[in-house]
């Protein structure tokens, strides 16, 4: 693995991290109705940096191999949809909206698992955790919209 591929995966992700601290939770999300089976608030961040330099492994591996197309392509759409996800359930306080976003985010780290498998598998081992994450979150994002349903997203001002 280069260490500089790492490094420039590494920093998609910082920058699709970033939206988390752009658009944090906040009292909005506080006083909304959650499932009993919500993670800790201190899970978050722990797991996010764990799945984010488990992704630039990935895509360091593979990103020199030979036939990478298609691993590299969904490697895109889910780095894409992840940075999406955040602004939309927290900035714009859009949960229905959310769905299909995670909906995406999950076909795209399943289709990271296999492409990464196929050419390298540790890379494509790096991405299990994330789907499974990935599988939480969107099971999170509709018991949400479900014990919410009267939840009003952010009036944005027009200009």
């Amino acid at each position: 693995m280069d260490i500089l591929l790492f490094l420039l995966f590494l920093t998609a992700c910082v920058g699709a991290g970033a939206t988390g601290a752009m658009f944090p939770p906040g009292a909005w999300y506080e006083r909304l109705n959650k499932p009993a089976w919500v993670p800790p608030n201190w899970v978050f961040p722990v797991t996010w940096t764990t799945l984010y330099l488990l992704m630039a492994f990935a895509g360091a591996r593979v990103a020199m191999l030979d036939e990478n197309g298609f691993a590299m392509a969904f490697w895109a759409i889910q780095i894409a949809f992840n940075t999406l996800w955040t602004p939309v359930f927290f900035g714009l306080r859009r949960m229905k909206t959310a769905l299909p976003i995670i909906g995406v985010l999950w076909l795209a780290v399943l289709g990271c698992l296999i492409t990464h498998w196929q050419l390298d598998a540790w890379a494509g081992l790096a991405f299990l955790p994330y789907l499974i994450w990935v599988t939480i979150a969107g099971a999170l994002n509709m018991a949400m919209v479900r014990l919410n349903p009267d939840a009003q997203p952010l009036q944005l001002e027009k200009i």
